[in-house]
């Protein structure tokens, strides 16, 4: 019996995305179908390299095609294309001033001293290990910290005098104000040069073409942030929060900052949730646990995580190097990597919804 494309469409046509909640044909994830006989080669084209329903999805369609009759064997070659938010940073005249950014994801916390920049650092170089395009951005410009965790000390050149390339390191794309400033230099800036410098540092870096540029947000809904949330079309914001129940009140404010800005929240990350001791591994909540469980059901928004107190992450920063890339086997690294997934999910899904106007799912 010989096989035909139409019979490998009609196998795909039966596997269902597990977030878009429609088939891989209908998702235009289908690709480049070759039949030979009783063989058969195809591509599947996941929204993001960082897809946590990939081995859903793999399950799925080869089990669908050893049902086609006839079918022998195939081949499935796995890629993926980021899909872009639309519009990326829009300026005020609706202008995109970052035409190749595909995804703008805002990181903030309502109060300082929970990690923010830490989770910015592993989120940018778990997205960028799992094979995406990714620039970060350290947007905190009273405590820039992204140089430190990134192990960069030179300062970016300008071609031109008027625009500058981003420093390049694990990966990554970056920039910083702790690039253009001495170490030791406070800054006490007023919030029109806060604006300024800021949009600056948006629209007069080389990005190039990126699938992701992460925003490492001041803490707070202060100036930055607000010019920020009102500057950029983000495709959502992740908030990082410490399990403490008094956390929550910080959580609120942000949320709401969010929401008034009209930047839909990806969800919830929990920094910081238990310790893990190195020597006999026993867990130990020492800022309680589950407060960012609760924010998450709360809002009615995803908890994308739980990134423990562990002294790897601490090191890892302070050398310069990701914990995500200096220990990527440890249970550290692979915290950080399932949430990054969860957030490339989140937005991969987003997106779809809108390319092939769905309904949101509740």
């Amino acid at each position: 019996m010989s096989v035909s494309e139409r019979d490998i469409v009609a196998a795909m046509s039966k596997v269902m995305d597990p977030e878009l909640h429609i088939d891989l044909v209908k998702a235009g994830m289908v690709k480049d179908i070759r039949v030979d006989g009783d063989k058969a080669k195809l591509k599947i084209e996941l929204t993001t390299p960082a897809c946590p329903m990939k081995g859903k999805i793999q399950a799925d369609a080869e089990a669908a095609l050893k049902q086609v009759p006839g079918l022998k064997t195939f081949d499935i070659e796995w890629d993926a294309r980021v899909r872009s938010a639309g519009g990326g940073v829009g300026a005020p005249q609706g202008q995109a001033i970052l035409p190749q950014v595909k995804n703008v994801i805002l990181v903030g916390a309502g109060k300082g001293g929970v990690g923010k920049s830490t989770v910015s650092v592993n989120l940018a170089a778990a997205l960028a290990r799992m094979g995406a395009k990714v620039g970060l951005l350290d947007a905190d410009f009273y405590g820039p910290s992204v140089p430190l965790m990134t192990g960069i000390t030179e300062r970016p050149v300008s071609p031109d005098g008027k625009t500058l390339h981003p420093l390049e390191k694990h990966g990554l794309k970056v920039m910083s104000i702790g690039f253009l400033v001495e170490a030791d230099q406070a800054l006490i800036w007023r919030g029109p040069m806060l604006h300024g410098a800021l949009m600056q540092l948006v629209r007069d870096v080389r990005w190039g073409e990126l699938d992701y540029l992460v925003l490492d947000l001041p803490p707070g809904t202060g100036d930055v942030a607000l010019t920020l949330s009102q500057s950029v079309k983000a495709s959502g914001a992740v908030l990082v929060t410490t399990p403490q129940d008094v956390a929550l009140a910080d959580v609120v404010r942000a949320k709401q900052m969010f929401d008034k800005v009209h930047i839909p929240v990806l969800g919830i990350v929990e920094n910081m949730s238990q310790f893990v001791c190195p020597h006999c591994s026993k867990s130990t909540p020492i800022f309680n646990h589950g407060g960012g469980h609760k924010a998450a059901e709360m809002f009615k928004i995803p908890f994308l995580g739980e990134i423990p107190l562990d002294l790897k992450i601490r090191e890892s920063g302070d050398a310069g190097v990701p914990v995500v890339l200096s220990a990527p086997d440890s249970p550290e690294a692979q915290a950080f990597m399932s949430m990054a997934r969860n957030i490339a999910g989140r937005i991969s899904t987003e997106n779809m919804r809108v390319a092939v106007k769905l309904p949101v799912i509740g």
